[in-house]
């Protein structure tokens, strides 16, 4: 065992000595909150606090994340309160323990944002606005949704604003079950896939330009925080970009070996920040084996789309397939579904991501640079949006999916066993780890 393997497995195990201690302080702290005891009384609380996330817009109700002096509340409200990123509100209501349902344990997973309490149509009245560097970041974020309301309708416009802005709150019910169904639910999250396409045509437009390859992959980097910060932050995004810039890491480098210790080293670092994260979050759980995918078996896909020439379609069918085979078992498990016509529909929807978004990101940018550009980069954007959404209504028929019952966390066991094998036993002679 060499030097740097030897520090790095020091390193993972006191990490992890770090998170069993974590774990336990965080959940010891949360179960005496001292706002569990309004939870199921049938009180009306008055308590005030501030909006500490952005407004989470879903069809006809708005979700607000808000900080009060006994805890963190999730405030569900029916009609737009017209609130922001950072106002100080006053919140009366009744207070409940998160439900916890048959397929889903919604407790669990507001409790790993610290979330205590829920609160329905409560009566919130604002004490005072607050402007901040990161609150305008969501003025600029409306400005580009509202780019994309005004030129594109439904279901189009709600595809791009996913893609683009990661913003999947105001998609139908309807066409979230289609896109799971027809197994491509992924194009609309911000993950490490949606981080790599950004990656590829940040740092092909800057090769373009006359940067070298050293220089676009900082200048690359940065960019890729900046549009995190303009979605907001969120934990999927946040997330994502770290996979994504330890990928582009593991890129630099040549070395497939770096990009793994590093991602296994993001991973404990992030749940030395928040422990829950391991068992409450599935999102993070699918973007850690992603990114694992995406390194370990790209090469492998790659030969296996060799007929596609072009290099953008091609890398980014071997990232999907790549993801896709590391987190299906995590899905099973966790969903009891599998879409067994996704792989055709991926084939069908994934060569033309790359383009989609690079149109989007102009359409959006001339929106709000140069708004007489607008309408010049419309049409390929609401046909390719188009192709999109007419594949995925045709491929999610009644019987595309099928579920799987009875899906034991044993056989999550044995096929990731049997996947290091096979990974590790393909690249033992170069020195992965």
């Amino acid at each position: 065992m060499t030097g740097a393997k030897r520090i790095f497995l020091i390193i993972c195990f006191l990490l992890a000595i770090i998170i069993v201690y974590r774990y336990f302080a965080v959940s010891a702290t949360l179960d005496s909150s001292e706002l569990k005891r309004y939870n199921e009384s049938g009180e009306v609380v008055e308590l005030a606090g501030k909006i500490i996330r952005e407004p989470d817009y879903r069809e006809n109700t708005v979700k607000l994340t808000i900080e009060t002096e006994k805890g963190r509340v999730l405030a569900t409200v029916r009609e737009d309160p017209n609130y922001s990123y950072g106002d100080l509100i006053r919140l009366k209501g009744v207070l409940e323990t998160p439900v916890v349902f048959a397929d889903f344990n919604y407790r669990e997973y507001l409790l790993k944002d610290g979330i205590i309490s829920v609160s329905s149509n409560p009566e919130i009245d604002l004490i005072s606005g607050q402007n901040s560097l990161y609150g305008s970041v969501f003025n600029l974020k409306d400005r580009a949704r509202e780019v994309i309301d005004t030129n594109l309708s439904p279901p189009q416009s709600s595809l791009l604003t996913a893609m683009i802005l990661g913003d999947k709150g105001r998609m139908s019910d309807e066409l979230k079950d289609d896109l799971s169904i027809a197994g491509v639910r992924h194009i609309v999250a911000i993950s490490g896939l949606h981080i790599l396409i950004l990656s590829s045509i940040i740092i092909s437009f800057l090769l373009s330009v006359g940067l070298t390859r050293n220089r676009a992959f900082y200048l690359a980097v940065l960019l890729i925080f900046l549009f995190i910060a303009m979605i907001g932050f969120s934990a999927s995004a946040v997330r994502a970009g770290i996979m994504g810039g330890l990928f582009l890491l593991a890129g630099k480098l040549g070395r497939a070996g770096a990009g793994i210790r590093s991602i296994i080293i993001a991973f404990l670092l992030m749940l030395v920040f928040n422990p829950l994260l391991l068992f409450y979050d599935v999102g993070f759980q699918l973007s850690f084996l992603a990114s694992l995918g995406i390194i370990c078996l790209s090469s492998f896909f790659d030969g296996v789309f060799g007929f596609v020439k072009n290099n953008n379609p091609r890398n980014i069918l071997a990232a999907t397939f790549s993801a896709y085979v590391f987190t299906l078992p995590v899905l099973i498990y966790n969903f009891g579904n599998v879409s067994w016509i996704g792989v055709l529909t991926n084939l069908l929807v994934i060569p033309i991501l790359y383009p989609v978004m690079v149109f989007g990101l102009a359409f959006v940018l001339a929106g709000l640079i140069i708004p007489v550009l607008v309408k010049i980069i419309l049409a390929p954007v609401w046909l390719m949006l188009k192709y999109i959404s007419v594949v995925v209504e045709v491929l999610s028929f009644d019987g595309a999916s099928v579920t799987v019952s009875d899906f034991h966390w044993y056989w999550l066991l044995l096929f990731y066993l049997f996947l290091f094998v096979l990974v590790f036993d393909r690249r033992k002679s170069r020195e992965v780890l």
